[in-house]
């Protein structure tokens, strides 16, 4: 089976980036799209986000035989519930959250008796809303896909194919390790991101004009970081908190034993730790995962 119709429910950084991405490597496919925010709608027709920009979920998702929900995953619920009377048989509902356990009991609970195949695409940028999307958003990223015990195999066949059309490499995994594994990968950075930019911006011996004027490649990257979506990653952080506290420990007991190595002057500790770390990055770059460039291969629009 394939998708000829998709249905959009929020059309931001990543709704409207499976919007351009369908219409350029799958232009078969119809597709509809939904926003809350009448604003981002007019915004969405504007940019042809999707093949046709609805008023209200209903219509949305009427004739679909494909629903990615792109809202934060603390709003997962309440839209599964505003789409379900509506939704036709057979359809799948995927969606693109950052964590994954309590996505799928939200929808599970929200959609009983349909076809829910939770999915999130590792990619992005720190831009949101409809002007933030485009196409080659996916191309070489990962995309892992959780399917719930019980899953048809031919419909998580069908999302999987959906993904790598749109230039994703698909893993499938269990949802409770996507949770751990991305904890590490991605939350705990965004969390520390936050905690750096925030630090340095209340430190009363230096003023907000001297972090802005010299600020060195480090501390410019972790803005960046920092300066991503603040409701989606409320949500994140409250909806995989077990695994991020987990991780946030674990972090903890790692940075007290550098702290240690400095007080005593362990250069070799620093030494060995630096060395370590220095080849993640390469295997990082190695896999396709970055670019070497100073730049890292980033253009304008990508941020």
């Amino acid at each position: 089976m394939g998708f000829e119709r998709v249905a959009i429910i929020g059309l931001g950084l990543l709704g409207g980036s499976i919007g351009l991405a369908v219409k350029e490597f799958l232009p078969g496919a119809i597709t509809t799209g939904y926003d809350a925010d009448p604003a981002a709608r007019l915004r969405a027709a504007e940019r042809g986000l999707v093949s046709r920009v609805c008023d209200d979920p209903a219509e949305t998702v009427r004739n679909a035989q494909l629903v990615i929900l792109c809202v934060p995953v603390g709003a997962m619920g309440a839209a599964a519930r505003e789409i379900a009377p509506h939704l036709p048989s057979g359809v799948v509902i995927s969606d693109v959250g950052s964590s994954k356990e309590s996505v799928a009991k939200a929808l599970a609970e929200a959609l009983p008796g349909h076809a829910v195949i939770p999915a999130h695409p590792v990619a992005g940028t720190e831009r949101s809303g409809p002007d933030a999307g485009f196409a080659s958003l996916f191309q070489q990223r990962w995309c892992i896909i959780t399917p719930p015990e019980g899953a048809d195999p031919e419909k998580v066949a069908a999302l999987s194919a959906f993904w790598e059309a749109l230039g994703a490499r698909v893993e499938v995994m269990d949802a409770a390790h996507h949770d751990l594994v991305l904890a590490v990968t991605s939350h705990l950075p965004h969390l520390i991101a936050y905690t750096i930019v925030g630090t340095a911006s209340d430190l009363e011996g230096v003023t907000e004009s001297e972090v802005i004027k010299y600020s060195a490649g480090g501390f410019r990257d972790f803005t960046r970081i920092a300066a991503s979506d603040p409701t989606m990653w409320r949500d994140v952080f409250l909806s995989n908190k077990d695994a991020v506290l987990e991780m946030l420990q674990r972090f903890t007991e790692d940075l007290t034993a550098l702290q240690r190595a400095i007080r005593v002057g362990d250069g070799e500790q620093l030494f060995d730790h630096f060395t370590r770390t220095r080849a993640i990055r390469r295997s990082i770059i190695e896999l396709g995962q970055d670019d070497a460039r100073p730049d890292f291969g980033r253009s304008d629009h990508q941020g």
